[in-house]
């Protein structure tokens, strides 16, 4: 049959990590491309403790639908936790729980985006963003960033001549791909300039609780007194992906009209799932387990960066991020990465190259590192092996 799809479906396209992740799950790959949490720091035994509990105790409502919003006590603990990791003045009512902050992205571009609305980001940024709101026709520009974060006087001289700005899309801490993490000037300046420009801003915070060193900074939310910025949370990488449980945070008005989005699309998220975390979050102590999340990654990214500085050839640069789950590489310019990744395969290491990052292309030069996943060993088997790939291309 001569299918007649939406317009919009031709600016769709099969989302690259996924595509490399079929690959990964054959046992021989060392996979550096996922941001996949490690397995075996999920908490398999409590969770069954917890599961126990809730279907005895409250069996016939945890396996019932739900509000959309969602489980009010769970709310309750994502706003306090908010208000006191990031400098927030929530309530639950300022809370609506989606399945992970992907679903919180693209029911943003269901509320604010209109066909020829331009969304701001950083360059590089999140893939599966770029995906989300693509879906509604926007068109991206990529703000210039420097290790601190969008650059000011760039990202202001770009609202001054450019119409249809409608989002401002930014993830502060540990950014996926490069790890970077925005100053607190910058954080400051982009509230002031969105404020001034009456744009919405999009914080997406998935990795800020995995700081390895230095001090915690306060949110870009932290800054707006004016309802500006969302806020967009997750479980995914400080408890168990698998639950697909996160969250958008923001206005009271504006998160009504999330909840009409939310319904057309899935009603509610997994009641169970809901109640399960609750339940964990009230007999256990998370900070705990995410101490414990801390301390291996840390120490993967010291391997990483070790192994690279000791083994990739000169002229390979990369970052050393401060938390999160990535670094991120860049070679000569002559070097493409999609290349690199072939040669790579063929020696069962996958990597994300990094062109995808970019909504209006180029930097085929640069690739993404994710040092959470892969054991020690693994980690170092498999950055030697894509040493002696690179130095055939650098």
């Amino acid at each position: 049959m001569d299918y007649k799809f939406a317009n919009r479906m031709a600016n769709l396209k099969t989302s690259e990590i996924r595509e490399i992740l079929k690959i990964t799950e054959r046992p021989e790959i060392i996979s550096f491309a996922g941001g996949l949490p490690a397995p075996e720091l999920f908490p398999i035994e409590e969770i069954k403790v917890v599961n126990k509990i809730v279907l005895e105790e409250e069996g016939s409502k945890a396996l019932q639908y739900t509000t959309t919003e969602g489980y009010i006590p769970l709310r309750k603990w994502i706003a306090n936790r908010m208000n006191t990791k990031l400098g927030t003045d929530f309530d639950y009512e300022n809370i609506l729980l989606t399945h992970g902050s992907q679903q919180a992205l693209d029911l943003t571009g269901k509320v604010f985006l209109d066909k020829g609305d331009v969304v701001l980001c950083e360059s590089p940024t999140y893939l599966a963003a770029i995906s989300a709101f693509r879906a509604y026709e926007c068109e991206f520009i990529e703000v210039p960033t420097d290790n601190d974060g969008m650059i000011p006087d760039e990202l202001e001289m770009i609202l001054e001549n450019t119409e249809k700005v409608k989002i401002i899309y930014v993830i502060p801490d540990f950014q996926n791909p490069t790890g970077r993490t925005w100053s607190l000037e910058r954080r400051d300046r982009l509230v002031k300039a969105a404020i001034k420009h009456h744009i919405v801003i999009i914080e997406d915070n998935p990795y800020g609780e995995l700081r390895f060193e230095g001090e915690d900074l306060p949110s870009v939310k932290s800054f707006d007194r004016m309802g500006s910025v969302f806020c967009l949370g997750t479980f995914s990488k400080t408890f168990c992906p698998g639950y697909r449980i996160g969250w958008i945070a923001g206005d009271k008005i504006a998160i009504q009209k999330y909840v009409l989005v939310k319904q057309g699309t899935d009603l509610q998220c997994n009641t169970i799932a809901q109640r399960e975390i609750a339940k964990y979050l009230e007999l256990y102590e998370i900070d705990d387990h995410i101490a414990k999340i801390r301390e291996v990654y840390r120490r993967r990214r010291d391997l990483t960066v070790k192994t690279m500085v000791e083994e990739f050839p000169e002229g390979v640069a990369f970052t050393r991020p401060q938390g999160g789950l990535f670094a991120w590489v860049e070679l000569p310019t002559h070097v493409n990465a999609r290349e690199v990744l072939v040669k790579s395969l063929e020696k069962n290491v996958a990597f994300v190259p990094g062109g995808s990052f970019f909504p209006n292309g180029g930097k085929e030069n640069t690739f993404r590192i994710n040092f959470s996943n892969m054991p020690d060993d693994r980690i170092v088997e498999g950055l030697k092996c894509l040493a002696e790939v690179l130095r055939h291309f650098v």
